[in-house]
């Protein structure tokens, strides 16, 4: 719709002396000028608003907007050349450019003008153009405004794309109609002629430059609705390209020439109108000019467009799933009208066999380096050969013609649960899942398609379904096809050096389809609510009766699903030295195949979440207890091992380790004071370590070391002193006051009253921490805290970000405590989710000493900006806390102190 043709409801009445010739000087008439500008300004916007909260089309309100300034402007124009040559403003004509000229106006776009002129009349243009600047400067209007003649149109336009682009978008609003003729003529015309197949190559690459800008992904976390793909920007370079190609005006002039049908141009218009009716009503949420949809953002507009809190997802879910879903249509539609041009295009002839026609299957051939389907019925008479043209796809490596996906998408609606049962589709779906390679690049093209939501039902449910927060970077089914890629990735050596025994076991799997089928249900549940884990386990029956899978790997297919999320459960929450929990996990795994296909998913899983989820820390954590619980099934032996001799053994070695070092009695002493725990879970050289710097700590405070895994991205730190109360919290406060991350603690007190604790830690964006300087500083600070020379509460303060730093609002999820006294024989878990912030750990610590309660082991875990931190507790007896007073007096403390600012 053109603002020329729709009647925006309030005209700018002003005064009739201000649009007539004067004898006033124009700054004399200027202060009457703007308020009548202000007035229909805010009486304007105040409408439009109205209509866009009632319900108005995203075309209505931006149509409104540019209709509104259009009326603004040339009533302006009016006003500032009255007193000009006896009011006259024949010499120039005020042209809109960019989002103005395509009458694309959002509520805080900027307003891009042009006053064309020609040559002789320069003094003219410059002084009508000052005087419209400044009065919209000062109404608050972003202008962005050139003056220009023909020959600095075409020559500017030369050197920069950009400025070629914004002058396609170009329409009069004012001044001599006849001079716009002429730019018509001798600029606009010349532009959509002049080196064609320049321009296209230039925008192509400027439109790769975009997306590596703002992410070549429909599925990131805060889209950008103007730049990032799936938006406005991705229409509007398919429009341009198109345009300069076929010397179109508009998307209408390209259905005329027949390079678009009529479809296709409803669905431009929709994808803009949908977009627009977004970003209108973020400009309206945001201060200033804003495209990017940040969290606080999503939620509004979910609310503003009607979503509703159901049992399956939350509103702002809904939103952006609908969202990415239309995002995804935006991209095909987009990319695949570039692709139809710039294919045209393409040299006849670069390879030998380009042109001829090499038929591969009586209903395949491959011309043009790409796959083709002999006739327009073939699927429609068997819907089973669409999977067929996958795979042959990804045999002969391939792409497949735009006229064969445009086959696929209309055929769709013909697969049914008869073809999705037939034993040919499921053989060539699985002979995909086996192939050497591409089984990726296949899986996303089924994906793109929609073809694999059809083929499986369930998997449909999660298609473009978002989960609101920080953690899950993609949406749930790009997450499921980018783990498939991460087990590829295993099998084809890419992950050699670095996790040598994933890349073993990913090439050692029995039935390799088993696993990649696992990896890619893993999360269907999460079409279902919550309990994904189960309701996905509980699909695979059903799934698999369809695929023709037998019982056993029905099971193992269901197994899996149902005990995705165990085994990082576990290496990041609990305590791996604990023998029963290995025990325990052994027997739930049953047999080896099930705990190596177990570590592979959950590497997958972990690697495909986001860019900052997986680390060495986690990827250690994991494979400690695959091999503790391989071991444990190898053996056949679930029964505690007979820990007297082991002892004895271990006890003996130390000693002799630490012989002409120390006084044996002296030793002697120290390892009488050990723990059973503490001496069943590290080798004898670990132990002699640990003595050398607590009897090496003589009469200091703190013995401290520092050690540095750099290969596995941790420093770890030990600490040798004497056990006071609340040690571990004044260690994890001055370690907040000197921005390094715990990632895991072990604290061992002894029957002498000494206290020997080993920390992982890293750099708050992962690795080493390899500054001597700082460890001396900590070293420093923790020694005068422990002799209560300084204070643990000011060194954290002290750490705190200032005030005006206030990070901008991200999903927030209320703090949970929970307490668990079943998964440990002698210590009380307490599991605590909290919003990360400096100096977290240390509150929570400092609490824990408040109530009362002596840490064991710690295991902290960090997801973005949410925190998952485990501790082992007893109380002041050395018993586990089961009094339910004391529980809920536990839970009550803890959420309040995670509560304070």
């Amino acid at each position: 719709m053109s603002p020329q043709t729709t009647t925006f409801p309030i005209d700018p009445h002003f005064p009739p002396s201000l649009l007539t010739p004067s004898v006033e000087e124009f700054e004399q008439r200027r202060p009457l000028l703007l308020q009548a500008a202000r007035g229909y300004l805010d009486a304007g916007q105040k409408s439009i608003r109205g209509l866009h909260e009632a319900g108005a089309s995203g075309t209505r309100v931006v149509t409104d907007l540019t209709r509104m300034f259009d009326l603004l402007i040339a009533t302006l124009c009016r006003a500032v050349s009255a007193d000009l040559d006896q009011g006259r403003f024949g010499q120039c004509a005020l042209i809109a450019l960019g989002g103005y000229g395509r009458c694309e106006l959002n509520p805080r776009s900027d307003i891009d003008i042009m006053f064309y002129y020609n040559p002789r009349d320069r003094e003219f243009a410059q002084k009508i153009s000052e005087r419209m600047l400044y009065l919209m400067f000062d109404l608050g209007l972003d202008v962005g405004f050139s003056v220009r003649t023909r020959q600095d149109c075409l020559d500017l336009a030369e050197q920069d794309v950009t400025v070629r682009t914004a002058l396609l978008d170009s329409r009069f609003v004012a001044g001599d109609e006849s001079l716009y003729q002429d730019y018509l003529a001798q600029v606009l015309e010349v532009l959509l002629n002049r080196n064609s197949q320049g321009f296209i190559r230039q925008k192509i690459e400027e439109n790769q430059k975009r997306l590596q800008k703002y992410g070549s992904s429909v599925y990131l976390l805060e889209p950008n609705l103007k730049e990032g793909e799936g938006g406005l920007r991705d229409l509007h370079a398919a429009v341009w390209i198109a345009r300069v190609k076929y010397k179109a005006r508009s998307l209408k002039d390209l259905v005329i020439k027949g390079v678009i049908s009529e479809r296709e141009q409803q669905e431009f218009e929709a994808a803009f109108d949908y977009l627009w009716r977004i970003r209108n009503h973020l400009h309206y949420l945001s201060a200033r000019k804003s495209d990017q949809m940040q969290f606080n953002h999503q939620e509004k507009i979910a609310e503003f467009l009607g979503y509703h809190n159901n049992r399956k997802a939350l509103a702002v879910e809904q939103f952006m799933q609908d969202y990415y879903y239309h995002a995804t249509r935006v991209e095909h539609l987009a990319s695949s009208l570039i692709a139809r041009i710039t294919q045209q295009d393409k040299p006849s002839a670069r390879l030998l066999g380009y042109l001829t026609r090499r038929q591969i299957e009586p209903d395949f051939y491959i011309l043009r380096g790409e796959l083709r389907v002999n006739g327009s019925t073939v699927f429609a008479q068997d819907p089973a050969k669409m999977m067929r043209a996958f795979l042959l796809a990804q045999r002969h490596q391939v792409p497949m013609s735009l006229a064969l996906k445009g086959m696929i998408r209309d055929t769709l609606p013909l697969l049914n649960d008869k073809v999705r049962r037939a034993r040919a589709i499921n053989e060539t779906f699985f002979e995909i899942l086996r192939g050497p390679r591409d089984v990726g690049q296949t899986l996303r093209e089924m994906h793109h398609l929609q073809f694999l939501n059809r083929f499986i039902p369930e998997f449909g449910r999660i298609f473009c379904k978002v989960q609101h927060d920080l953690y899950h970077t993609y949406t749930v089914d790009t997450h499921s096809i980018f783990a498939v890629e991460e087990i590829l990735k295993l099998r084809a050596g890419e992950y050699a050096e670095k996790h040598p025994v994933l890349t073993r076991l990913a090439n050692d799997i029995e039935k390799p389809e088993l696993l990649l089928l696992a990896v890619l249900f893993h999360d269907i549940g999460k079409g279902e609510g919550k309990d994904h884990a189960n309701k996905g386990a509980d699909l695979m029956p059903t799934i698999a009766r369809r695929f023709g899978l037998n019982r056993e790997d029905s099971q193992r297919l269901e197994f899996l699903v149902r005990r995705h999320l165990d085994m990082a459960h576990i290496a990041q929450r609990r305590d791996l030295h604990d023998d029963q929990l290995i025990i325990q996990f052994a027997r739930t795994m049953g047999m080896s195949e099930n705990l190596k296909m177990l570590y592979l998913l959950t590497f997958a899983d972990l690697r495909a979440v986001g860019p900052d989820v997986w680390n060495d820390w986690k990827g250690m954590l994991l494979h400690e207890l695959y091999e503790k619980t391989y071991q444990v099934l190898e053996k056949g032996d679930f029964e505690m091992e007979k820990r007297s001799e082991k002892l004895r053994n271990r006890k003996r070695n130390v000693l002799e380790k630490l012989h002409d070092e120390f006084d044996q009695r002296l030793v002697r002493d120290q390892l009488r004071a050990m723990s059973t725990r503490y001496l069943m879970n590290y080798r004898s050289a670990d132990i002699a370590e640990h003595l050398r710097l607590a009897l090496g700590r003589g009469t200091r405070t703190l013995a401290l070391k520092v050690e540095h895994e750099t290969r596995r991205g941790f420093s770890q730190v030990t600490l040798s002193t004497l056990d006071i109360p609340g040690l571990f919290s004044k260690i994890t406060g001055v370690m907040a006051a000197n921005a390094i991350n715990i990632l895991g603690a072990q604290i061992h007190t002894r029957r002498n009253g000494e206290a020997l604790d080993i920390l992982q830690v890293a750099a708050p964006g992962g690795g080493t921490i390899e500054n001597p300087e700082k460890w001396q500083r900590v070293e420093e600070e923790l020694t005068a805290v422990i002799e209560g020379r300084a204070r643990v509460e000011e060194l954290v303060a002290k750490r705190r970000p200032p005030a005006f730093m206030i990070e901008r609002p991200r999903p927030r999820f209320p703090n949970r405590v929970e307490i668990d006294n079943e998964a440990s024989a002698q210590y009380t878990v307490i599991e605590i989710y909290a919003h990360d912030k400096v100096g977290l750990l240390y509150q929570i610590t400092k609490t824990l000493k408040e109530l009362g309660l002596y840490i064991g082991v710690a295991k902290i875990s960090t997801k973005v900006d949410q925190a998952a931190d485990v501790f082992y507790v007893q109380d002041i007896f050395g018993q586990k806390i089961l009094g339910e007073e004391k529980q809920v007096e536990i839970r009550r403390r803890m959420l309040a102190c995670l509560d304070e600012d």
